[in-house]
């Protein structure tokens, strides 16, 4: 909690003159007792209406002031902890936006969320009663207990031993209650994961037909929460009853002492009321101290896991470098199609085992043959090392020994199965994550040494699942290039094969996306995507499995438009489909984690036993 009070300092003044006018606030109700004490000795006994209107008068004023002092109070501390809690909010997302992928799977998105919302908000509340009561309620209990002193000693000392039983009964309750709220809000917790889960995938459960089970499911969690919210209540409920038997019974002792004091002529009736009002005053400001240290120890348990948040560094650094900025893409070498891209004259470059230079194929596995090692001085566009990776918290690598380089104007191609680790290849050339073992370069420089904002400012990204934002076509366009024109924004379009539906739109670019694109369909959710990623004209372009909601026809127009595009990048396919990266210039053909087939198709089909099974059971075998 305490590293997160950095984002007061800004509110300084509010959050010294909140309370003191809440201090300046119980001061005058402190005073109260005293005037009803004048009202009763003087003004009743004596039946003077003079001072009974005076000292009336002097009530409402005190109230009238105490109540200004408390809005006052109220409004810096509202200031100062909404104040704070913005300053928290735009801190803890922009250190978020910075995290890697890696540290994104860790903590969890739903996780960062909750930190961002729910965690937030408690803290914002504990600063704000902070703020409010911290000071004055102890300020109340002990200056009870001091005017009570003023008054008579005898009488007070009544104050001395009720309010360590008070604090005893309190606080010992508070004590035994704080766990089991943990519990409660951890039960809340799980309950919410339910519920986010069977909203974000209602579709799932109506499709298997498990609306019953789900609904079981959330009445056994909700159950157990509500028993243990009830065991808790039950706990918490305790205090109200042995709270006020302490004080009426040390209301009859004040009384019966008072009396005795009346009697013998030390003290006066008005007198022994302000004392009860006192004690009344005490019991009050005990249970707000105690639901406070209630909220704050909430709020100290949302900020530790803040804290740990603002805690989890990057894994991925981004250098200050200069001269980088002005690299280019070699010129591809050669025409398109007039050899394997991936070829240097002596046959299929790629991967490569150590000194050997090939590995050995027709094993059953697939493994292409005779795969020679790439000429290390030659810049390529981009070019993986004996790259592997292992993901953080995992037990074996997910890429073994990646092995290749593409040129300028290539099209590579990356098919296998689900799980073999596509993704995991093209989330490394924009530093998604970083390789644990060997290197990726793009233009001859290592990605770990580009600015993050230049390497990413290079490749155009199509991920997997189509994302786009509520506002309308064009802002979502211009998310690709800020200063595009419409000129770019339709070329981008017309590549990309949504040039037809946008102008049936209403608005065109102008039309609506609702959050998610969930106004448009899935295949035109991805085509916009792949437009929003070409309106930059991206050296590098890569199609994660981004046009699965295709059909064949508009897959085939949208890889040729590409290909035909100006600037002639380099363009990355990773796909299920054997159709869509049948005639890229190479094709890496992946299975667990590691390059078991690289060529065109035609080399493939004879070498590479997974890569024809693919392409087998997808197309008819010719009789």
């Amino acid at each position: 909690m305490r590293k997160l009070l950095v984002y007061l300092r800004d509110y300084k003044k509010e959050s010294v003159l909140a309370p003191l006018f809440k201090m300046l606030e119980a001061s005058f109700e402190l005073l109260v007792p005293l005037v009803m004490a004048q009202i009763i000795d003087t003004g009743i006994a004596q039946r003077d209406k003079g001072i009974i209107f005076r000292m009336g008068g002097l009530m409402i004023a005190l109230g009238l002031i105490g109540l200004v002092c408390s809005i006052t109070a109220q409004y810096f501390a509202a200031k100062a902890a909404v104040g704070f809690s913005t300053g928290l909010k735009h801190a803890l997302f922009g250190h978020i936006q910075k995290l890697s992928f890696t540290e994104m799977d860790t903590i969890g998105t739903s996780t960062l969320i909750t930190r961002m919302t729910s965690d937030v908000n408690q803290v914002q509340s504990g600063v704000n009663l902070v703020l409010r009561l911290f000071l004055r309620s102890p300020f109340i209990v002990f200056g009870a207990m001091v005017m009570a002193f003023t008054i008579d000693v005898k009488a007070a000392l009544v104050f001395v031993v009720t309010i360590p039983l008070l604090c005893i009964v309190v606080f010992g309750i508070m004590l035994i209650s704080m766990p089991l709220y943990k519990k409660v809000q951890a039960g809340l917790d799980r309950i919410l994961g339910i519920t986010r889960e069977n909203l974000t995938g209602v579709r799932v459960v109506r499709a298997f037909n498990k609306e019953e089970t789900e609904i079981s499911r959330f009445k056994e969690g909700n159950e157990s929460l509500t028993r243990m919210q009830m065991f808790v209540g039950k706990i918490s409920a305790l205090m109200n009853p042995v709270t006020y038997v302490i004080i009426n019974g040390a209301v009859i002792a004040l009384i019966w002492a008072g009396a005795l004091q009346v009697d013998a002529g030390y003290i006066s009736q008005g007198e022994v009321v302000a004392l009860v009002n006192y004690m009344s005053q005490i019991l009050v400001e005990l249970i707000k101290l105690a639901n406070l240290i209630i909220t704050v120890t909430k709020a100290f348990a949302c900020a530790n896991r803040i804290e740990a948040v603002f805690e989890t560094q990057s894994s991925l650094v981004s250098p200050e470098r200069e001269g980088i900025a002005g690299a280019v893409l070699p010129e591809r070498e050669g025409t398109a199609g007039s050899e394997s891209p991936l070829q240097d004259g002596r046959g299929i470059i790629g991967q490569g085992g150590g000194n050997a230079g090939s590995r050995a194929a027709g094993n059953g596995h697939g493994h292409a043959e005779d795969i020679p090692v790439p000429e290390v001085g030659r810049a390529a566009a981009v070019c993986f090392e004996h790259v592997g990776l292992t993901y953080k918290n995992a037990g074996a690598e997910s890429l073994t020994d990646i092995h290749f380089r593409a040129e300028r104007g290539q099209t590579i191609g990356i098919i296998g199965g689900t799980g073999s680790g596509k993704s995991s290849v093209v989330n490394m050339i924009p530093r998604f994550y970083d390789a644990t073992k060997g290197r990726v370069l793009v233009n001859g420089v290592d990605v770990r040494d580009y600015p993050l904002e230049e390497l990413r400012g290079k490749i155009g990204m199509v991920m997997q699942k189509a994302v786009l934002f509520k506002g309308t076509i064009r802002e979502n366009l211009l998310w690709g290039k800020e200063d595009a024109t419409e000129e770019e924004m339709w070329q981008a379009l017309e590549i990309s094969q949504s040039k037809e539906f946008v102008e049936t739109k209403e608005g065109k670019l102008d039309a609506k996306v609702a959050q998610a694109g969930k106004n448009l369909s899935g295949g035109q959710r991805q085509r916009l995507t792949i437009a929003r990623a070409l309106i930059r004209k991206p050296e590098i372009l890569i199609l994660d499995d981004s046009a699965s909601a295709l059909d064949f026809a508009t897959d085939a127009k949208l890889r040729k438009a590409i290909r035909e595009m100006d600037g002639a990048p380099t363009v990355f396919i990773v796909s299920q489909r054997a159709s869509s990266i049948r005639y890229a210039d190479t094709i890496l053909v992946l299975d667990d984690g590691e390059i078991v087939g690289m060529g065109n198709h035609d080399q493939l089909m004879e070498s590479c036993e997974i890569y024809r099974e693919i392409y087998d059971s997808q197309f008819k075998k010719s009789s």
